[in-house]
């Protein structure tokens, strides 16, 4: 049976792919601090006799006995509202713990997949983005944090590739979104779900003219798969080009959701992406991937998923305290 290692095994992406290695008949070893992660999300695994799960944070030493085949890194903060939370640790796992981990798929001879973002292109200069595109990145504004901790990321993993033969691949992933996303991460869709299950207005920030490029988490966890058992270890966009404005997203959530919420405009974070939108030629070639759930299937089944949720859920405010974090 092969082993896989998952960080980030509790969150949202996380979770996902540990279900589908499961079902591909891998022993999988789930990791998280559960900073962000909820163990919610893997608790349907826990009995299974082929997972097991690490409470560990990856930005320290990382040991796992056995063998491993391999190593997928998807420890990571991905909304604004948390890496502006835990800015250091955010920096901390992409750096630290990114080293820590292709250390150890060298000492096991594992291949190691890294998760990178649509973010390393920062407010791009060129639309779509191709992988070619080095980005327009701000180092040292708010979302610098993501942003250099990902861009990091990739050089490492790359150095360990060319200077110790490691085998690697990288995967850029651009706006995902299904089941077992938190309302209240400050991502786009989860933040106007939950304020329309609230009933609150819908808030778009900017003047709403930004685009971004929605992927079903399904969609995504099978370009993903595809790329690990692939022999490319150069970054690839995994993303669905469906382009929308917000303003459009917001007005498809109101139809979706069946309120009758206005849409408040506020002010454009610093360094908020004009554009998104991912060019997937190398992923059709490479890997024969594209995506399959269209946005209007896939919002049908997140929104069910929200609206289940206990109504103390809709209303929670997180009160983590990150100090520890970001020493």
């Amino acid at each position: 049976m092969k082993r896989v290692l998952v960080t980030g095994a509790a969150g949202f992406l996380g979770s996902h792919l540990c279900d589908r290695f499961i079902k591909e008949g891998f022993y999988v070893i789930g990791m998280d601090n559960l900073i962000t992660g909820n163990m919610e999300n893997i608790e349907h695994l826990m009995a299974l006799e082929n997972f097991e799960f690490y409470h560990h944070d990856v930005s320290n030493y990382v040991h796992v006995p056995g063998n491993l085949d391999y190593i997928l890194h998807f420890a990571s903060p991905a909304s604004p509202i948390d890496y502006l939370k835990i800015p250091i640790q955010t920096l901390k796992v992409g750096s630290l713990g990114t080293h820590n981990l292709l250390g150890l798929a060298r000492a096991k001879s594992a291949r190691m997949l890294i998760a990178s973002t649509s973010e390393v292109y920062g407010d791009p200069l060129i639309h779509p983005q191709t992988e070619e595109y080095y980005g327009n990145v701000n180092p040292v504004g708010p979302r610098g944090v993501y942003d250099e901790a990902k861009r990091f990321q990739e050089a490492i993993t790359m150095a360990y590739h060319t200077f110790h033969g490691l085998e690697t691949r990288i995967v850029r992933i651009f706006n995902t979104y299904g089941p077992r996303m938190r309302l209240n991460d400050g991502r786009v869709l989860p933040a106007f779900i939950g304020q329309a299950l609230r009933g609150e207005d819908l808030t778009v920030f900017g003047d709403g003219s930004q685009t971004r490029s929605f992927c079903y988490v399904d969609d995504q966890v099978e370009g993903i798969y595809r790329l690990l058992m692939s022999d490319y270890p150069h970054p690839v966009n995994i993303g669905n080009p469906d382009e929308i404005t917000i303003s459009q997203f917001a007005e498809e959530i109101i139809k979706l959701t069946g309120t009758d919420q206005k849409v408040i405009y506020k002010p454009l974070p610093k360094d908020d992406p004009m554009q998104r939108q991912p060019n997937i030629t190398k992923a059709k070639e490479i890997l024969g991937w594209e995506p399959k759930v269209d946005r209007k299937e896939g919002l049908k089944i997140t929104y069910d998923y929200f609206k289940s949720l206990p109504e103390e859920k809709l209303y929670k405010k997180e009160h983590k305290d990150f100090s520890k974090y970001n020493k």
